[in-house]
C-alpha cells in the first residue's frame, strides 16, 4: 500500500494514519503554502493515538476510497497529533467550540481557509448519514460548495472567528490590587461549588461519565488543610472536604477504572459508579492521581492508598519507561480492534490459569460472574477493600488470616498478570513529552523519599536527566517531544512550569543543587519567552514561535493544570526560596489576569487556587543541614505530614556555591553536635532546632 507523506513523521498518532488512501500533509509551510497556491480549503484534523472515536473515524472515512478521493481532489488535508501541537489544538478547539455552542472534542475537525482561518467545524461524523448525524461526505460536499459560491460570507465568518479568539485570549483586569486578590476566601467558595456538584454515593463530581478532577480533589484537601490547622481540636469537627476526597479515591481504587493486575488509571469512566471505563491510560491522569493520592495518605495513613501509590508507580516502571529513563505517553482503549478486550476476563478464563476453586474465590473477591459486567465479559472491580474481604473470606480449609489471604490474592493476581501479559497488548504512543513526564516525575519522588523506596526516586532523577541531557535546545530552551532520539518542537508554557515544578520538587527531596540550578534558570528563560509585558500572565507559546492566527492564554485547567497556572505556582515556590520578589509580583499578576474564571467558576481553576492559597498563606520553611548518610531519612520525615504551602531547603557547600538561596534563609543554620538538624521557621518565628532524627520525627509527627 502506497504511504503518504505521515510516513516521515516520528508521531505514533501520525504514523497511524501514513497508509490512508487521504493525502495528508503534516502541519508545514509545505501544507499552507500548497493551500494559497492552489487556493483550496483545508480540512484540519486533530486527534491522539490513544483516542477511540479517531480510531474509529479513520477506519470509516479516512481509510475509504470514495472519501479519500473527494478530499484528494478538492481539499488541503493537514493531520495533526494535538499532543506534539497543543498550540494549533488550542487555537482550533476553541474556534470550533465559539460556532457549535461549546461543543468539541477529538477527533477536532476544522475547515480552514488558506490564509488558516478558520470557517467551520466539528468533531466526529459518520461516513454517511446516520444515528441523527449528517455523513462526513455530505458534510465535505456542503462545505466546498461554500467555500467556491459563497466565499465572501465565508471570509467574513472566518475573520469574525480569529478576530473574537484574540479578543477573548488578551483581556487583562483594568486594576491591579494585591490587597483586593488575597482578601476574602476564595477557596471557600471553590469547596461549596465542588460540594454542589459531588455525588456523595459513589464519589466524584457530577454524573456520568465521570473524570478524575485532582485539581478539585487538591482543592479540597487544602480546605481540609486550613480547618485543621485552625480547629481547637484535633481532628477538627468539621472534616467534610477530606470524606469528599476519601470517598472519591476509594471508589476509583475499587472500581474498574484502576487496573487491579498491573496498576494504574483509565482516562475515565463511563458510568457513575467507576465501574467501567474508557480504558486508555494517560501519563498525566497518573502523574496527577500519584499525587493526590500521595497528599490523601499522609493525612488519612489508609494502606489502601499506600497500595495503590505503590501499584501506579510500579506500572509506570514495568511499562511505560524508556530506557533511557524518560516516561511513554499513552496506552491505548483498543486491542485487535476491540476495545478493552485485554483488560477483561470470565471465570473460565481464571479458571484456566489458577485452577477452578481458586476461581471460584477470585471470581467472587473481583465481581466476576458468567453473565458478566460488561458486554457478556468482566472488568475486574472490588466491593470494599482487600483488607475488609479478609476479615469475613474463608477458603476450603478453614479461615484465613488476613496476612494468608492478602498474600494468596497477590499470587492469584501474578499469575492473572503473567498470563495477561502474553495476549496482544493495546497499541503504545511511546513518545516523551516534557510537559506529561513533568507531571510524573514529582508523586515518583515524593513517593520515593516519603515510602524510603529507592527504585522510586531513582526514576524520577533518571527522568529529569533524560529531559535535561537529550531535550534542550541549542539556546538553553525546552524541546517538547522526544521519539527514539529525536527530539523536536519547541517547548511551550506548559513545558516549562511542570518541568520547574518537577525540579523543584527533585530539589526539595533530596537536595542536590543541579535542580535549583535548573529550575531558576528556566524561569528566567520562561519570563524572557512567555510573559505578556501589556497584559500580564503568560503567553501558551514562546515569543520566537511560529506566527499563528492567534496567541493564546490558557487559564483554565482541563484535564491538566492550565499553564499560567503552574507558571505562577513555581514563580511563588521560587521566590519563597530564592527570595526573588520579582518572582511572586509575577505570580501574583498572573493570579490576577484569571481573576474572572476564579470568580465565575472557581472549581475550573483549581490550580490557580493552589498558588493563591500560597500567596495568601503562612509559608512554613524548613532548612536541612544533614550529611548524604541521613539526608533521606530526614526528608522522609519530614514529608510524612501534608503541609502544602510548606518549602524545603538543603544547606550543603554546593548549594551555597550557587548563590541562589535567599541568605536569611541559610544564615546561621548549621548542624548541631555532629547530628541532623532541621530549622523550621513560620509566621516570622522559628522553632528551636530540632537535633536529631528522634526530635525531627517528633515534631514532624513521623
Amino acid at each position: 500500500m502506497k504511504s503518504n507523506r505521515l510516513s516521515k513523521e516520528s508521531s505514533p498518532y501520525l504514523l497511524q494514519h501514513a497508509n490512508n488512501p487521504v493525502d495528508w500533509y503534516p502541519w508545514g509551510q509545505e501544507a499552507l503554502d500548497t493551500a494559497r497556491t492552489q487556493d483550496k480549503p483545508i480540512f484540519l484534523s486533530i486527534g491522539y493515538s490513544a483516542c477511540h472515536w479517531c480510531h474509529v473515524m479513520e477506519h470509516e472515512s479516512f481509510e475509504n476510497t470514495q472519501i479519500a478521493e473527494f478530499l484528494n481532489a478538492n481539499y488541503i488535508s493537514i493531520k495533526v497529533d494535538r499532543e506534539e501541537r497543543p498550540d494549533l489544538d488550542q487555537i482550533y478547539m476553541q474556534a470550533v467550540m465559539s460556532l457549535q455552542r461549546g461543543q468539541g472534542g477529538w477527533p477536532l475537525s476544522a475547515f480552514l481557509t488558506p490564509e488558516c482561518d478558520l470557517f467551520f467545524g466539528g468533531t466526529y461524523w459518520p461516513p454517511t448519514d446516520s444515528r441523527g448525524m449528517p455523513g462526513f461526505n455530505r458534510v465535505l460536499e456542503s462545505v466546498l460548495d461554500a467555500f467556491q459560491n459563497r466565499r465572501q460570507q465565508v471570509n467574513e465568518q472566518s475573520k469574525n472567528v480569529t478576530q473574537h479568539l484574540n479578543t477573548s485570549f488578551h483581556r487583562r483586569s483594568d486594576t491591579f490590587d494585591e490587597g483586593r486578590l488575597l482578601e476574602g476566601d476564595i477557596l471557600e467558595k471553590a469547596g461549596k461549588a465542588l460540594e454542589e456538584n459531588f455525588d456523595f454515593a459513589n464519589g466524584g463530581f457530577g454524573q456520568a461519565p465521570k473524570f478524575p478532577h485532582t485539581m478539585g480533589l487538591q482543592v479540597l484537601m487544602r480546605l481540609h488543610h486550613r480547618h485543621s490547622a485552625a480547629a481547637d481540636t484535633q481532628p477538627p469537627s468539621d472534616t467534610r472536604w477530606m470524606k469528599m476526597v476519601e470517598l472519591n479515591l476509594e471508589k476509583m481504587a475499587l472500581g474498574g477504572i484502576y487496573d487491579h493486575l498491573a496498576g494504574g488509571f483509565a482516562r475515565y469512566s463511563v458510568d457513575a459508579k467507576w465501574l467501567v471505563p474508557h480504558f486508555e491510560k494517560m501519563l498525566y491522569d497518573n502523574g496527577l492521581l500519584m499525587d493526590a493520592f500521595l497528599d490523601a495518605l499522609l493525612i488519612t495513613g489508609k494502606p489502601l492508598f499506600e497500595k495503590i501509590i505503590r501499584e501506579t508507580l510500579s506500572y509506570q516502571l514495568n511499562y511505560m519507561t524508556d530506557t533511557g529513563g524518560g516516561f511513554h505517553s499513552t496506552e491505548d482503549a483498543d486491542s485487535e480492534g476491540e476495545e478493552g478486550k485485554f483488560y477483561v476476563w470470565t471465570p473460565s478464563d481464571i479458571s484456566l490459569i489458577i485452577g477452578e476453586e481458586a476461581s471460584k474465590s477470585f471470581c467472587s473477591i473481583y465481581d466476576v460472574t458468567a453473565e458478566g459486567n460488561f458486554e457478556g465479559k468482566n472488568i475486574l472491580n472490588l466491593r470494599q477493600p482487600l483488607e475488609e474481604i479478609a476479615e469475613t473470606a474463608t477458603n476450603p480449609n478453614g479461615d484465613w488470616s488476613v496476612e494468608e489471604f492478602l498474600e494468596q490474592v497477590q499470587i492469584w493476581r501474578s499469575s492473572l498478570l503473567q498470563a495477561r501479559d502474553q495476549r496482544i497488548r493495546p497499541g503504545k504512543d511511546d513518545k516523551i513529552l516534557v510537559s506529561w513526564n513533568s507531571l510524573m516525575i514529582p508523586p515518583m519522588a515524593r513517593a520515593g523519599a516519603i515510602l524510603m523506596e529507592p527504585k522510586f526516586s531513582s526514576a524520577a532523577e533518571m527522568a529529569a536527566l533524560f529531559i535535561l541531557e537529550k531535550m534542550v535546545s541549542p539556546d538553553g530552551g525546552l524541546l517538547r517531544c522526544c521519539r527514539h532520539g529525536q527530539a523536536k518542537i519547541a517547548g511551550y508554557l506548559d513545558d516549562y512550569s511542570y518541568f520547574i515544578n518537577a525540579l523543584i520538587t527533585l530539589f526539595e527531596c533530596d537536595g542536590k543543587s543541579q535542580w535549583l540550578v535548573h529550575a531558576n534558570r528556566l524561569a528566567e528563560l520562561a519570563i524572557g519567552k512567555f510573559h505578556d509585558e501589556n497584559n500580564h500572565a503568560f503567553f501558551y507559546s514562546a515569543n520566537d514561535a511560529e506566527s499563528l492566527i492567534a496567541r493564546t492564554k490558557e487559564f483554565q485547567d482541563s484535564s491538566v493544570p492550565s499553564g499560567n497556572s503552574m507558571m505562577a505556582f513555581c514563580l511563588v515556590r521560587l521566590s519563597n526560596l530564592t527570595g526573588n520578589e520579582t518572582y511572586r509580583s509575577l505570580a501574583l499578576q498572573t493570579v490576577d489576569a484569571a481573576n474572572d474564571l476564579i470568580d465565575s467558576s472557581p472549581q475550573a481553576a483549581g490550580q490557580m487556587l493552589a498558588t493563591l492559597d500560597s500567596l495568601g498563606s503562612s509559608n512554613r520553611q524548613v532548612v536541612i543541614c544533614a550529611d548524604e548518610s541521613n539526608r533521606a531519612k530526614v526528608v522522609s520525615l519530614i514529608q510524612k505530614r501534608f503541609s502544602p504551602n510548606q518549602i524545603i531547603c538543603h544547606k550543603t557547600e554546593s548549594i551555597v556555591q550557587t548563590g541562589l538561596v535567599a541568605s536569611q534563609l541559610l544564615e546561621g543554620k548549621e548542624p548541631i553536635d555532629h547530628q541532623p538538624t532541621v530549622y523550621v521557621c513560620e509566621n516570622y518565628a522559628c522553632t528551636s532546632p530540632l537535633v536529631g532524627l528522634d526530635a525531627i520525627a517528633n515534631f514532624f509527627g513521623s
